[in-house]
């Protein structure tokens, strides 16, 4: 592979202009081309960053011959496009949720495996300042055993496309961020609110394989302009974090103490306090990774298992009855 690795991007929208945007800029990326179905729409987002626009997906891989793709498509639309990319062999970095069906997913990820394949997802909150630092405080015994977790984020979002749209593409990051911090989720409960066969919010509570018990809160029946719009805690026996709007705020304090460690991105820190370039430091530990034949830094398999967690706690709704999470 060459020093600056090919990228084609799928998909021309909101979140796909970041991808397009972060490609662009990366010393280790060149991009080669955009990809939609709509013509237009590929040839107007390649223009900003002067690259070539293509509404045929073969006929993109087969002229820019990408060492990477990264797919950003509508969420329920990722199944059928990404497992057509698998079977072209080419390295993929998708976005979450991986698909919305669990069925699928498992599809994907052992079709993918059957070619070795770099499969990669992008849970950029783990990319965050906050959250970096938090892994760092937890692997330097500073919380000591942990005693509980919490999750909580709401903003503006819409249901119709899948009754469990907040749960599965918006609360899989906390599902991600809260095994990422406190290990495997082992059993759940929960409840959600019901506007004509939608769930817009949801609240589980969380047992953990090391002990430990937890909640998640999540809702598209909030509004992403309220302050504190998004809260992580993780409180153990020697000391809690504090992560307030992913991006924004850092808290350490040790049990007993009444003085805290804060962090917060200093005055020219743009891309510390920015959320959408989360996914620039994510692509910092990816494109090295890709091209040195390591694993991805956050693999596909990281999304099998958010969707299996809100599988988990569908079915805990449903029932009524405390879920197992099946491992792995």
């Amino acid at each position: 592979m060459s020093e600056r690795v090919r990228v084609a991007v799928v998909g021309a929208g909101g979140w796909g202009r970041q991808h397009a945007r972060a490609f662009s800029q990366h010393s280790k990326a060149e991009l080669v081309g955009v990809w939609s179905r709509d013509l237009g729409r590929a040839e107007a987002r390649a223009t900003d960053w002067h690259t070539k626009g293509f509404d045929d997906l073969d006929r993109m891989l087969d002229e820019t011959t990408p060492d990477l793709v990264s797919v950003c498509l509508p969420n329920t639309e990722h199944f059928l496009l990404t497992r057509q990319l698998i079977a072209r062999g080419i390295p993929l970095l998708v976005e979450k949720p991986l698909v919305f069906d669990l069925a699928e997913g498992e599809t994907l990820i052992r079709e993918a495996a059957e070619r070795d394949l770099f499969f990669a997802i992008n849970f950029n909150h783990r990319y965050a300042v906050p959250v970096l630092r938090a892994r760092d405080d937890l692997a330097a015994g500073r919380l000591g055993e942990l005693e509980f977790l919490t999750w909580r984020f709401g903003g503006e979002g819409g249901s119709d496309h899948h009754p469990h749209a907040n749960l599965i593409e918006t609360q899989c990051h906390g599902i991600d961020l809260l095994e990422h911090l406190g290990g495997p989720i082992e059993s759940v409960t929960a409840d959600m609110t019901d506007a004509q066969g939608n769930h817009p919010t949801v609240v589980a509570t969380l047992r953990f394989a090391g002990g430990a018990v937890g909640s998640l809160l999540g809702s598209y029946n909030s509004s992403y302009a309220y302050p504190g719009t998004h809260l992580l805690e993780v409180n153990g026996h020697r000391g809690r974090l504090l992560i307030e709007d992913t991006v924004k705020r850092y808290t350490f304090s040790t049990a007993g103490e009444p003085t805290r460690e804060v962090w917060e991105a200093s005055y020219f820190d743009d891309r510390s306090r920015s959320f959408e370039q989360t996914f620039d430091t994510h692509l910092d530990a990816l494109l090295p990774a890709l091209q040195s034949g390591a694993p991805p830094p956050v693999p596909a398999r990281a999304g099998l298992r958010a969707l299996t967690v809100a599988t988990a706690i569908i079915q805990a709704h449903q029932t009524g009855r405390r879920t197992q999470v099946p491992s792995g």
